[in-house]
């Protein structure tokens, strides 16, 4: 089917080169709700407060709107978003990070929903081979910045190409850092390095991923994809959930098989919200009641945390 785009807006920037890191959402959520203004990353106190140089300041703030814990107010300032409100606020589901669900979500934010991190988006949806390298990615990628007409220097994208594959790798540098200076999404083993300048994806069953959170990917991957298409149905294939741009398949790295274990568990993960069907040669899923309201969206997500 492959029916989604690239999300309308490109970006390529606003990390500053520094690959999201364990604690920096955590310190963005309590830098906003326990700060006086809406504007806690522009003040010079925010270089104190986090004891970090101006650059990481400016990387902290734009991991945190990416991955939705944090989302833009009036002007320039920005405030706590449901996500960050779920994960740190007053029923905090995961305040240390610990939880191997939160690096799940930040990757679905990154690169399946990807508002601000078209690299991600383009990595793990657009690449089709097992191995791939750095070099075609950039050259993939300007090719998108042409045809867009978007301003956008290859060297701009050669570095956001860097960040987006450091994300996923351990520190290899030598030195020795504490826990809190790994990439968050390093974890989850998404992609492995080969030869020099080449990288693998690791597909198959992801033990640690809970099905509460594939299913509030999934359901969040079909209101886009009604979006995209222009079309409302209470109905949606196995193949696209399975292989379709954005969808949990692709996002997660799944394949056929885990995809399936995981929808024969939707039913009751979703409280019959949605229901997968495999018979007489029909493999689907239906949304009996129609979308999820962003409640019950978020009521789902937070199974993901149910131990």
């Amino acid at each position: 089917m492959a029916t989604a785009r690239l999300p309308d807006k490109l970006q390529f920037s606003g990390h500053e080169t520094f690959p999201l890191r364990q604690l920096w959402l955590r310190k963005a959520y309590f830098a906003v709700a326990e700060g006086t203004s809406g504007n806690v990353f522009g003040e010079e106190a925010a270089i104190r407060r986090f004891g970090v140089g101006k650059n990481m300041v400016s990387a902290i703030r734009h991991w945190a709107l990416a991955s939705e814990v944090l989302e833009e107010g009036a002007g320039n300032t920005v405030q706590t978003a449901p996500l960050g409100e779920m994960l740190f606020g007053k029923h905090a589901v995961d305040p240390y990070l610990e939880r191997p669900a939160t690096a799940w979500l930040v990757h679905w934010m990154l690169a399946g929903m990807a508002t601000r991190s078209t690299t991600w988006y383009w990595v793990f949806n657009r690449i089709t081979s097992q191995s791939f390298d750095r070099n075609a990615i950039v050259l993939a990628l300007s090719e998108v910045v042409s045809e867009k007409r978007s301003r956008v220097s290859l060297i701009t994208l050669k570095r956001d190409v860097e960040v987006c594959l450091r994300c996923y790798l351990t520190r290899r540098d030598g030195k020795e850092v504490d826990d809190a200076a790994e990439p968050l999404l390093a974890e989850l083993s998404l992609i492995t390095e080969g030869p020099t300048g080449t990288f693998q994806f690791r597909r198959g069953p992801k033990p640690n991923l809970p099905d509460a959170l594939f299913a509030f990917a999934l359901s969040q991957f079909w209101d886009r994809w009604e979006e995209t298409t222009g079309s409302s149905q209470n109905t949606l294939s196995f193949e696209a959930i399975a292989h379709d741009f954005g969808s949990p398949g692709r996002v997660f790295k799944l394949d056929e098989a885990a995809v399936a274990e995981r929808l024969m568990g939707l039913e009751e993960v979703s409280d019959g919200a949605m229901i997968w069907t495999d018979s007489a040669g029909l493999r689907q899923v239906s949304r009996p009641h129609g979308r999820l309201d962003p409640r019950s969206a978020m009521k789902l997500l937070r199974r993901a945390y149910v131990r």
